[in-house]
């Protein structure tokens, strides 16, 4: 199939009508093979909106096939939400199977750092360390159909049967346990039950917290979706001005 191009006169288009045809059809077609839409709303926002889906991402590469998060891609996006006077909230969606802890601890810091207010949303799954992520906006969102499986951290790979190890485990599980029970209203003597709960998992060790759940033991704030989730940004950024 052949294209067509269609041109205004020179006078209106000016002589480079055809490139500016042809970088649309690139943006077009780059719009399709990453989003799936030919062009994507445009709308100016104080708001501005990372997600986390997939496999977080750390210091060794995953599978092509694997869909993944790179924290490398995040953090310049957190910092850059900080520096921007135009944007005043931070918008964090999640869905993802958790992944390389420090990455995920790293982005986590960062967000409860800001002097920004942030809100996340978990939609389908926020599992492992997608929790500490979850926890540490300022305000925390659950769908009502969407899980978060809390687990004790694990490690593939070669393993040094030595002592220094299982403390080397120990100090990693408390930190994102000291995490977890700072930033939200979660009992620490709970939440480590739910964490090496053994009855609950088939193959692992751990528990799967549904929707209501959730808010119930105090990990989340709130079950809600995206409206939801919007208006208590808009809300937490109309009370940073009024307290300015």
């Amino acid at each position: 199939m052949s294209d067509f191009y269609i041109f205004d006169s020179d006078e209106e288009t000016g002589a480079g009508g055809k490139d500016d045809y042809k970088d649309e059809k690139d943006k077009a077609a780059e719009s399709i093979k990453e989003l799936g839409e030919v062009k994507v709303p445009l709308f100016r926002s104080n708001i501005h909106c990372i997600t986390v889906i997939g496999q977080i991402e750390g210091h060794v590469l995953l599978p092509p096939q694997n869909k993944s998060t790179k924290y490398e891609h995040i953090i310049p996006q957190i910092v850059a939400v900080e520096e921007n006077p135009e944007i005043e909230g931070l918008l964090l969606i999640l869905n993802t199977v958790g992944g390389d802890v420090e990455a995920g601890l790293a982005l986590s810091e960062l967000i409860v750092s800001m002097s920004k207010p942030a809100v996340s949303l978990v939609l389908g799954g926020g599992h492992s360390i997608g929790v500490p992520l979850a926890v540490s906006a300022t305000h925390s969102f659950i769908a009502p159909t969407a899980t978060m499986t809390i687990h004790p951290i694990r490690m593939n790979g070669l393993i040094i049967g030595v002592p220094q190890t299982f403390d080397y485990f120990n100090k990693m599980q408390e930190r994102i346990i000291r995490f977890i029970v700072e930033h939200s209203n979660i009992d620490v003597d709970l939440l480590k039950k739910l964490m090496f709960t053994t009855s609950e998992l088939a193959n692992d060790v751990g528990t799967v917290l549904v929707g209501a759940e959730a808010v119930r033991y105090g990990l989340i704030k709130d079950i809600g979706g995206l409206h939801q989730a919007i208006a208590k940004l808009r809300s937490l950024i109309t009370d940073a001005k009024q307290n300015a």
